[in-house]
């Protein structure tokens, strides 16, 4: 095998809170070890162009709060091609990297796992998403972060919708997995939560508007997890057109979910992990990516935690549903 002189660091795909610390501790922890760091600007699209820069701690230094990613992020759609892989295997060869790590979510970890794979490279990923859909992780970089800025955008709407006795639709990211809107929905007190894991025969707003009408309750607020189809507004019109009794408003938080200064759990869980990648290249482990399981860093195979969906505890559909009476 050959030794591992230079690690290379890149963020890919949408920004999460977080991120920077993850590339403070990486960088730190692999000079603390001996190694070089570089760092790669703009995802995958950065590495296929060589916009490629030398690491030393002062480059991190002050960046463990701030939210985004100094490295910058993108999408790049050249990489998943086979020449698009070979240019940016090709500006490894010329920079010396000799391992890369990856901080991203399921689509960047993807994209990791086939460049490992084509070119026997070592790669390691750091579950760096707002969405929490990684598997084999507790909880993804970010993922603190976006919870609480739910929550804090959901309490200022709670305080129009009781002065107006509105009913608040509001959209949370989250992409094809719940746990944003179910959690924040927990946190903020909210009537409902509105997600793909409890889509059933059962009309998900039949059954809440029933409930809501019996209790006489004319303002609240639902948490809808983003959907092309059955977002937030899609929801609204159908309690224009079925109870035009209620006011009723949407709220789509959007990006402003994304940013922010990390939480001292996304710091924490970025720091832990930047420093296991660092020790996964010391042990000579590949493909893989750093999680933590209860409380313990784990590595978790690119295959198992991209393919496999992460559970989803459907007793806090029970904990939102007793608490909202």
């Amino acid at each position: 095998m050959t030794r591992i002189k230079t690690i290379g660091i890149l963020t890919s795909g949408g920004d999460a809170p977080g991120m920077n610390a993850a590339i403070r501790a990486v960088t730190r922890a692999g000079i603390y070890n001996g190694f070089d760091i570089k760092g790669i600007y703009r995802g995958y699209d950065g590495l296929i162009k060589g916009e490629v820069k030398s690491f030393t701690t002062e480059n991190v230094s002050g960046i463990i709060t701030r939210g985004g990613t100094i490295l910058k992020t993108a999408r790049s759609k050249e990489f998943m091609t086979k020449e698009g892989m070979q240019k940016a295997y090709d500006t490894c060869q010329k920079e010396e990297i000799d391992a890369l790590v990856v901080i991203g979510g399921n689509g960047s970890l993807t994209g990791a796992r086939n460049f490992g794979m084509e070119f026997d490279f070592p790669v390691i990923g750091l579950p760096g998403t707002i969405d929490n859909d990684l598997y084999g992780t507790d909880s993804t970089i970010g993922y603190d972060t976006t919870m609480n800025t739910i929550m804090e955008c959901v309490d200022r709407i709670r305080d129009t919708a009781n002065s107006h006795e509105r009913i608040f639709f509001v959209e949370v990211m989250g992409r094809d997995a719940g746990f944003l809107a179910q959690n924040s929905a927990i946190a903020c007190g909210a009537e409902a939560a509105i997600i793909p894991e409890d889509m059933t025969d059962v009309d998900q707003l039949a059954l809440f508007m029933g409930r809501g009408i019996r209790k006489s309750k004319k303002s609240c607020i639902v948490i809808v997890s983003e959907s092309p189809e059955c977002g937030a507004l899609y929801y609204a019109d159908r309690v224009k057109k079925e109870f035009p009794e209620f006011d009723v408003r949407v709220s789509i938080l959007g990006h402003l979910q994304r940013g922010g200064s990390p939480s001292a759990h996304d710091r924490i869980l970025a720091s832990r992990t930047g420093v296991g990648a660092i020790d996964a290249i010391r042990q000579g482990q590949r493909n893989v990516m750093v999680g933590i399981r209860n409380n313990e860093i784990v590595y978790v195979p690119f295959s198992e935690c991209i393919r496999t969906d992460k559970p989803f505890d459907k007793k806090l559909i029970k904990v939102l549903d007793e608490l909202s009476i």
